[in-house]
């Protein structure tokens, strides 16, 4: 038994997985002359606007404030369109679903490994420009594998929970909009963690989101690697999270052909 699954894995499992993450990037880029360029030019951006509000408009005293807003950009594109894109996933790949056997999961977890392509190649960007302006390379960089890796974990864990709840409530996704506008401004893009009040602080400790931004500002502004006390709470929410979302998965997916 458990050699057929392997084998499964190996094989058409594997497949499908590829499929789902070929067609991904093949739909997103398709007649785009800029192609995965826009992955660089949405976050180029986003913090051309917001460097010229918070340095023209609302100066901010934030030492070197394009890296420091990219610390905070980038981790949190990925989390929401990740998140979005898993939610309706299902729903999107019905026809998929209903003609092939295959674990359903396959579907909103290629989902997001689809949008971590954009992530890596963001992060190269950031990479590149804490070299140029920033403080160059140091050893805590060793730590970015880790805190992308659970923040992955996390998203794919919400992705599978709120893929599941979009199969039977349509209206799932629009929740998820919303609460991507409300999430903005519960992750410090733009602010620091100095600026939050002390009885907030554990909120964002707690937010996965939010830690990743003050991690990747611990290393790659600060030169210090995350709190243990930080990293710890990653790791139990992040688990947390792939843990309820793979349970609740499990649970739904039972009747996803008769809503689908």
């Amino acid at each position: 038994m458990n050699g057929s699954v392997v084998q499964r894995w190996d094989g058409e499992y594997y497949f499908v997985l590829r499929t789902l993450l070929l067609k991904d990037f093949r739909v997103r880029y398709r007649n785009m002359s800029l192609g995965v360029g826009w992955s660089l030019a949405n976050p180029l951006v986003m913090m051309t606007v917001y460097w010229f509000v918070f340095t023209k408009i609302y100066p901010s005293q934030q030492q070197n404030f394009p890296i420091f807003l990219l610390c905070g950009l980038i981790p949190f594109n990925f989390f929401t369109l990740a998140w979005l894109t898993a939610t309706t996933s299902l729903v999107d790949n019905a026809n998929l679903i209903k003609r092939t056997r295959f674990p359903r999961e396959i579907v909103p977890i290629s989902s997001v490994l689809g949008i971590v392509l954009h992530f890596a190649i963001q992060l190269g960007l950031l990479l590149s420009l804490v070299v140029i302006f920033g403080d160059g390379f140091n050893r805590h960089w060793v730590w970015l594998p880790l805190l992308v890796a659970m923040e992955v974990m996390f998203a794919v864990g919400v992705g599978l929970a709120f893929s599941a709840l979009d199969v039977y409530i349509r209206d799932i996704r629009y929740l998820v909009e919303s609460a991507n506008l409300i999430l903005f401004f519960l992750v410090p893009v733009f602010y620091s963690f100095e600026s939050i009040p002390r009885e907030y602080i554990i909120m964002y400790r707690l937010n996965p989101v939010a830690a990743v931004v003050f991690a990747f500002r611990n290393v790659l502004l600060e030169n210090r690697p995350p709190s243990v006390s930080l990293l710890l709470n990653m790791a139990m929410v992040s688990g947390l999270s792939l843990v309820g979302g793979a349970l609740l998965f499990e649970r739904l997916k039972r009747r996803f052909y008769d809503y689908l």
